[in-house]
């Protein structure tokens, strides 16, 4: 489907700080040309995204895109949203949860409420042993000094070296008519290998241990910045990990607590949490959102000796990282959403992309594995071009212009596809593309 002449005027209104409004290419001049699909990721398929297009209806009908996500069962969906009443969005609420649960669990195998020897058990609580599923069971095993094999919301397999998912799962969503998603037309696809899962003996589980320090998760998700849209439904998940672990007894004895903190889309206000939550006595952090800041802020968490536990950290520079052991995440690395990703935009036949992305680690890299994808199942290098703005450390446009410019490069190529990586900020990408007169297909 094409976008109508009044939703481009609509794009045009809203977009007049961008450029001025073209017509964009005659088709009349190309009549085989039928315009091009619409791609998305993690970092705006989201009900909260298409929030910002309320003055575009239907500007995101029939836009795609690929996300972790696991098809979540009515009970945790409930226990959830008794959480977060009104939530409107899941990305990451199964990933944040198990962030908790692995960490409490491993705290318990550890008998010690130290980082670095909770860090030596986050792997080994989800291989080798007795498998379990919920929180009550597995504390009891692992208080019980059984060695134990999580299995969660998400996590349906064990770790592998890194500290990441050696398996996962990937949705495919879709925006509707109403710039929301069409939960009916989500597809669930499996990926990674189990063989990746970790093959180093996990140390032995210290029965019944005791410890006089409680344990203290630091919230440092963004609550503020390009990506707070996307906390909500990470803190209900974080929050009911928290309060279902203190149901069921509490680690080594002690309730766990929360103390909420904001990584503000920032290195610079990541930091500044990392500091506060040690002074606080914080040995877990539970973040940070954007792969970019954790990259910037990890250091900090190390200095301090502290466990960095991302639910949604995905680039691939974070995989081999000199982290100390410290760093871990249950979101998978984006060269599996690459994957995902490309075998969505195969489907539909592309042979010429356009990939519009924001300078963040997080963008650059996942759009060089797509294109690496594409590449490998035959679409030429050539006919795969990739277009970067520029964005701030806090991740808002750094020259609004240049995504007119961008878009007005874009449209007279006339791709078959077009994918958008980035956080809100890409939702003025994407408006920018509809005031260039880009023709959307659905």
């Amino acid at each position: 489907m094409r976008f109508s002449r009044a939703v481009i005027a609509a794009a045009c209104v809203s977009l007049l700080s961008l450029s001025a409004c073209s017509s964009g290419p005659d088709d009349s001049q190309d009549p085989a040309y039928q315009g091009a699909y619409l791609y998305g990721t993690d970092g705006n398929m989201a009900n909260e995204f298409g929030a910002i297009f309320k003055e575009q209806p239907g500007l995101l009908n029939g836009m795609k895109g690929t996300m972790p996500l696991t098809e979540l069962d009515d009970s945790f969906l409930q226990r959830l949203r008794s959480v977060k009443p009104g939530l409107k969005d899941l990305l990451f609420a199964g990933e944040a949860y198990d962030a908790v649960v692995i960490s409490a669990l491993a705290a318990q195998q550890a008998g010690s409420t130290e980082p670095a020897q909770i860090a030596k058990y986050i792997n080994a609580v989800t291989v080798g042993g007795t498998i379990c599923r919920s929180i009550k069971q597995c504390l009891a095993l692992a208080e019980d000094g059984q060695a134990i094999s999580y299995r969660g919301v998400t996590v349906r397999y064990g770790f592998a070296e890194a500290g990441e998912p050696a398996t996962t799962s990937y949705g495919t969503v879709h925006f509707d008519s109403a710039n929301q998603l069409d939960n009916g037309k989500t597809e669930y696809l499996g990926t990674g290998n189990e063989r990746d899962v970790t093959g180093q003996k996990p140390p032995a589980p210290v029965k019944g241990g005791s410890t006089d320090k409680q344990l203290i998760f630091g919230g440092l998700l963004p609550k503020t910045g390009a990506l707070a849209y996307t906390t909500p439904p990470m803190e209900a998940g974080a929050l009911l990990a928290i309060s279902e672990v203190n149901a069921a007894g509490g680690v080594l004895g002690k309730p766990v607590k929360w103390i909420d903190g904001d990584d503000g889309t920032s290195p610079t206000k990541a930091k500044a949490t990392i500091e506060s939550h040690h002074a606080a006595g914080v040995q877990v952090l539970i973040g940070p959102g954007a792969s970019g800041v954790a990259l910037a802020s990890l250091p900090d968490s190390i200095k301090y000796g502290m466990v960095m536990f991302s639910p949604c950290n995905t680039s691939p520079d974070l995989t081999g990282y000199e982290d100390k052991g410290l760093y871990f995440r249950t979101a998978p690395s984006d060269v599996l959403q690459a994957r995902a990703l490309a075998d969505v935009m195969l489907r539909d036949g592309l042979q010429k992309i356009a990939i519009v992305t924001h300078s963040d680690n997080y963008g650059k890299k996942l759009a060089e594995g797509v294109t690496k994808e594409l590449v490998k199942a035959g679409v030429s290098e050539v006919a795969v071009q990739t277009y970067v703005y520029q964005i701030t450390d806090g991740g808002e446009v750094k020259d609004e212009g240049e995504l007119a410019r961008i878009a007005n490069q874009v449209v007279p190529t006339q791709p078959d596809g077009v994918l958008v990586i980035g956080y809100s900020e890409s939702a003025g990408a994407i408006k920018a593309l509809a005031a260039a007169g880009a023709n959307i297909r659905h």
